[in-house]
């Protein structure tokens, strides 16, 4: 990825999106870690929830619906990458992704095999509301099934109401312009000055919906997945749909009014859930913990390739960290908004506070950031990802699917960095992952991730779980199903599963609840991972 031009911009947000994506972003020097013991141990979560089991832990996988389910052909993704004349072409055709709608209770064993005791994942807002105001009660049973069946095996369920993916009639791809306005056929989207209203009204009814017809079996809810990295690839860059480039187009017209209404959604999705579930299925206490999956990284300051000291880098990597992470979660914290980007907080929206009870952390690249040159607009910042631009932890750390270099040592750092933010917020890692077919690779991400997360545990950081990504090989957005992120091997003819060696090894500490030394000296540490066959 060339580090200096709009095409690696628009390229990076887009695989954003096709990204599951944790944790926090730092830079400058980072704190010496707390010597380790070998054997490290995680507590029992019980029937805690996330909101109320500071102390203890869970382990879970995650998964989304639009990526792993059989063909729905009223999801705007479903439109936006089936070929014309039905659809609009763009990227890897979605089609019946892995089965995972009719496989579910199947997969449900999946996680029970590994000792699993949470699962984080959606149920499509487009299957149960296909169009508007016409619920469909052969679905709602077939995911309160799901549910019965992952409370019968012991596993917590974690439900997210917003996934990246909508119902046709929320944003139709097709009619962008919206000249006709706000109909029950296309609601016009986030951005529009009349229709943003409407989509956050709809979104707060689905989610009162799903806390009425689930909560006796629902006490953790997730509202938004990654809503910075949707609102840029929907609503900044138009990498995926409805395909409005408003971050270029028109920031303040076309971008920044998507922004304000989805906070407006994440607050309204958060009053109405907790109003519609009162039922505490755990017995712990707390009927509705509500949360944010929220999309991080590892921002390196660089210049010409290397780190770099310069201070306009380091304001750079500030900038960006404010812009795509802080921001969103800053607003809702103190109810007020950033209406040009700035840093500052000049718009009071006093019903947005006070609506966040944890916060889970996404991670999986480094990226590299200057202030030479831009290419990002508004924020005034060169972005790149990848080799090319900055020099690799280690060369075995690239990850050649997705073209971006992780190092699961980083979410150390991030989670330190999080808490310092926001000490009294709960904090879960609810995605960490690679893209690889080489299971031994799989398996060094799972241990490092987890030696790390039981590093800052032990300097007091309230990190509360660990949840994979993914379950299963899925589609990856706009890189398709090429990538492999999944515990589970799925073979795209038959759609059967198997398992990777990182979910043997994952279902071994989870049924344990530590990490052996025998596990950390063959898979943890900070040294070179098993390579990429390309790599050897």
């Amino acid at each position: 990825m060339r580090p200096h031009s709009y095409e690696s911009i628009f390229q990076l947000t887009t695989t954003l999106l096709l990204l599951p994506v944790v944790l926090a972003a730092c830079s400058g020097d980072e704190e010496e870690p707390s010597p380790l013991a070998q054997e490290l141990e995680f507590p029992a979560f019980g029937s805690s929830s996330a909101a109320s089991g500071k102390g203890s832990f869970r382990f879970g996988a995650s998964s989304s619906a639009t990526q792993i389910e059989d063909q729905n052909e009223d999801t705007d993704w479903y439109l936006w990458t089936t070929p014309e004349p039905d659809g609009l072409g763009k990227g890897s055709i979605i089609g019946d992704a892995v089965h995972g709608y009719s496989k579910a209770l199947d997969d449900v064993n999946l996680i029970a095999d590994m000792h699993l005791d949470a699962y984080r994942f959606s149920f499509e807002w487009a299957r149960i509301e296909p169009t508007r105001d016409a619920i469909n009660e052969e679905a709602l049973e077939h995911y309160s099934d799901v549910l019965d069946a992952l409370r019968g095996n012991e596993i917590h369920p974690m439900l997210v109401i917003h996934h990246f993916s909508n119902p046709v009639w929320v944003d139709d791809p097709r009619d962008v312009g919206c000249a006709d306005g706000p109909t029950d056929a296309n609601l016009c989207g986030l951005n529009h000055p009349e229709g943003g209203d409407l989509v956050v009204q709809e979104l707060a009814d689905h989610a009162r919906l799903l806390a009425e017809r689930f909560g006796d079996r629902v006490d953790d809810w997730g509202t938004l997945n990654e809503p910075m990295v949707y609102l840029l690839s929907a609503y900044g860059f138009g990498g995926g749909p409805p395909g409005k480039p408003g971050f270029i187009t028109d920031f303040q017209g076309g971008f920044v009014p998507a922004v304000r209404n989805f906070l407006s959604a994440h607050a309204a999705i958060y009053k109405a859930i907790k109003e519609a579930d009162q039922i505490d299925a755990d017995g712990d206490g707390v009927a509705a913990s509500i949360g944010i999956p929220h999309s991080v990284q590892v921002y390196v300051p660089v210049r010409d390739g290397q780190p770099s000291e310069d201070p306009e880098d380091l304001a750079a990597v500030d900038r960006l960290r404010w812009f795509f992470e802080y921001s969103f979660i800053e607003a809702l914290q103190q109810g007020s908004f950033d209406t040009d980007m700035d840093g500052e907080l000049d718009e009071p929206h006093p019903e947005w506070r006070d609506t966040l009870d944890w916060l889970g952390l996404q991670y999986y690249a480094r990226v590299g950031v200057s202030g030479l040159q831009p290419n990002v607009p508004v924020i005034d910042i060169s972005l790149c990802a990848g080799p090319t631009c900055m020099p690799p932890v280690d060369p075995t750390y690239l990850v050649p699917a997705m073209g971006y270099e992780s190092d699961p040592a980083g979410i150390y750092s991030l989670l330190k960095s999080y808490s310092a933010r926001w000490p009294d917020m709960p904090l879960l890692v609810t995605e960490s992952g690679i893209a690889t077919e080489v299971g031994a690779r799989r398996a060094e991400v799972i241990v490092r991730a987890l030696e790390q997360i039981a590093r800052v545990r032990d300097e007091g950081v309230d990190v509360r779980g660990y949840y994979h990504w993914s379950l299963l090989d899925n589609f990856e957005w706009a890189h398709g199903n090429e990538p492999r992120f999944g515990l589970y091997h799925v073979d795209y003819e038959t759609f059967e599963r198997t398992p990777s060696e990182g979910a043997t090894v994952l279902g071994e500490i989870a049924r344990t609840r530590r990490l052996s030394d025998a596990t950390r000296a063959k898979y943890g540490g900070n040294g070179p991972m098993t390579p990429e066959p390309a790599m050897r």
